[in-house]
């Protein structure tokens, strides 16, 4: 195997390092470090050109493909007849040898292929796919809405498929509304999935909730999206499944391991989307923590890792290790290669004003959320009609002075959909005639984020060579006489200092 041929995973700690050694009045002892993780996949050649299976590998993905079948599909038509084109077409691009399977969703959900008598999921081949198509194009729409159902079938469908990517494509162009009559709940259902798949959903027609939509993906690793004009959603269909069967990385771990006194508080993904992480034990008998995100493909994301400690008894204006953050794959048949852990640093100091400032990462996120808010209070306002037609401009107009301080192009042009064009571009009124899937088109593209300028992650660092080599080579802290791996660059145990010292 060629290094050319391997996946190459980057990253980069951003933070400010100043925090106050003295805390204001009424102020907690602890104080908080928030720092940005940027970690970039690259698959062998470069970006964009996904990484297929290693040779003898099985195949990648399980793909299970949920149509929604309530009754409102057929108000118009046109909708159903574009989730069946979509779905046939998302079938068509699975590899031969996927594992598969097609489900109609209504009050229940039902598997449309394959059919009864049958193994749970299909193969794709040529006749299979072939057969499946044929089923979808029959479909016919009746019923209520209960996703919490159809989720959970599709669990128990992928839970014994051995595929490193397990992915649910969800379309609904209703509202949880039967949610009360299913079998199983949506919030229930989506405490059984969490883990399982990755899942992203989809709106089509006039009455999705963006809201919904979010509530699911967040919870399962996936991303929403939405189509204005039934006829999009083809090719919607088409560029997500491409995407998949690029993935370069089934699953990637983020390892935290703090030093003594540092405390973690929270590890969220700020970049493409906000995304909590809820924290797993590290493997191996690390003791760290570890944070799990799926389907990587040639692609940089952002997080954002809020840690606390108390500067009593800490060196002033000296830069102390608070935690070690390193990534790690498990194995899944592909050669990764993987870059040096990364320290986050707090450097306590008596300086106000080196202690109020902020690395542009963090305010950069938290500027997101403030739009977030705006738009949020915009719609809330709409909804009263006249008499929140002025609330509803102010929240419109703040965010877009948000959306501009952010330079987010696709943001400032989801934004001025909503605003009233005869006004003059800038004015932040609400445009008439609006409808509420204009609302909930905004609502997803301002949950979307980007970076400040577009990904470029480089190769890991070369190894130093005069550094200690071999796996057991280690080095002791002059300070508080701590033992760690030779590559050490900060001292992991109760001073946090930089290390000076040779191996031992």
């Amino acid at each position: 195997m060629t290094v050319a041929e391997e996946i190459e995973v980057a990253l980069a700690v951003g933070q400010q390092r100043e925090l106050p050694a003295v805390a204001a009045p009424g102020q907690s002892a602890d104080r908080e470090m928030h720092a940005i993780l940027e970690i970039g996949v690259r698959g062998p050649g470069g970006p964009g050109s996904g990484a297929a299976p290693a040779h003898g590998a099985g195949p990648a993905l399980a793909e299970v493909l949920i149509v929604d079948t309530s009754r409102s599909m057929l108000h118009p038509a046109a909708k159903l007849h574009a989730a069946k084109d979509a779905t046939a077409a998302a079938v068509r691009l699975l590899p031969d040898g996927t594992a598969f399977a097609v489900l109609s969703g209504r009050f229940d959900a039902t598997v449309v292929h394959p059919g009864p008598g049958r193994a749970p999921m299909a193969v794709a081949g040529p006749a299979e796919r072939a057969a499946a198509e044929r089923a979808v194009r029959i479909l016919d729409a009746d019923g209520g809405t209960a996703l919490g159902t159809w989720l959970d079938l599709a669990r128990r469908l992928l839970k014994e498929q051995p595929a490193p990517v397990k992915h649910v494509l969800l379309l609904t162009d209703g509202r949880n509304e039967h949610d009360h009559r299913a079998a199983m709940s949506l919030d229930t259902a989506l405490d059984a999935c969490e883990g399982r798949f990755v899942c992203d959903a989809w709106g089509i027609g006039d009455d999705w909730d963006a809201e919904l939509l979010l509530r699911i993906t967040r919870r399962l690793h996936g991303r929403a999206g939405a189509v204005r004009e039934e006829s999009e959603l083809t090719v919607a269909y088409e560029e997500l499944v491409t995407g998949l069967l690029g993935t370069a990385i089934p699953e990637l771990r983020i390892r935290i391991t703090p030093t003594p006194g540092t405390v973690i508080r929270r590890v969220k993904q700020v970049v493409p989307g906000e995304q909590e992480l809820p924290a797993v034990p590290a493997g191996s008998g690390g003791r760290g923590t570890e944070y799990v995100t799926r389907a990587w493909g040639d692609e940089t994301r952002h997080y954002q890792v809020v840690l606390t400690a108390d500067p009593a008894g800490r060196e002033r204006g000296e830069d102390l290790q608070l935690a070690a953050v390193e990534v790690a794959v498990p194995d899944f048949g592909r050669p990764v290669r993987l870059p040096a852990p990364r320290p986050v640093l707090v450097r306590w100091t008596d300086n106000p004003l080196d202690a109020s400032r902020r690395h542009p990462g963090v305010r950069r996120y938290e500027l997101y959320q403030q739009v977030t808010a705006a738009v949020a209070g915009a719609y809330q306002a709409w909804l009263r009609g006249t008499d929140g037609r002025a609330d509803a401009d102010r929240h419109l107009t703040r965010a877009l002075a948000l959306a501009a301080e952010l330079d987010d192009a696709q943001l400032l042009r989801a934004l001025r959909r909503i605003e009233d064009g005869q006004a003059g571009s800038g004015t932040g009124r609400v445009r008439a005639g609006l409808k509420d899937v204009d609302w909930q088109h905004l609502i997803l593209s301002s949950a979307m984020t980007t970076p400040p300028q577009p990904p470029s992650p480089g190769p890991p660092a070369e190894a130093d060579p005069a550094a200690p080599s071999g796996t057991d080579a280690l080095i002791e802290c002059p300070h508080c006489k701590w033992l760690g791996p030779a590559d050490s660059v900060y001292c992991g145990g109760t001073c946090g200092r930089p290390l000076t010292g040779q191996a031992s």
